[in-house]
């Protein structure tokens, strides 16, 4: 259990600081958009809705999961807004830090981002 509350505080700030980092060029692959700085999790903090926005990503094949502070995988419901973005209600959720998980299979993207909910 230990291990596992390291690893998510170590994912956790990672996923943070690469959302969060500053902009680099990549020289080899000038035309690939970076999806980790594309990702934009608002309000934050926040007190019932947070918004998911994948700038280069088509939703469509993204997987949304999240978690509290601790690692407990929480339920939640996902209500699409368009293509690029969705929002989660979190009004009903105790006040602290959660982290969600982003997956895409078919653009080998994954992400974890923390946000506030007060």
């Amino acid at each position: 259990m230990k291990l596992l509350y390291v690893l998510l505080i170590f994912v956790a700030s990672a996923g943070t600081a690469f959302a969060q980092g500053p902009t680099t060029i990549d020289m080899e692959q000038p035309d690939r958009p970076d999806n980790g700085k594309a990702v934009q999790i608002f309000p934050n903090p926040t007190t019932e809705f947070v918004h998911i926005r994948l700038e280069h990503i088509n939703l469509d094949g993204v997987k949304v999961s999240m978690h509290n502070i601790i690692g407990n995988e929480i339920s939640i419901e996902t209500e699409r807004i368009d293509q690029h973005e969705l929002r989660i209600r979190v009004k009903d959720f105790d006040a602290g830090y959660y982290l969600l998980a982003l997956k895409d299979d078919q653009s080998n993207f994954k992400g974890t981002y923390k946000f506030l909910k007060r």
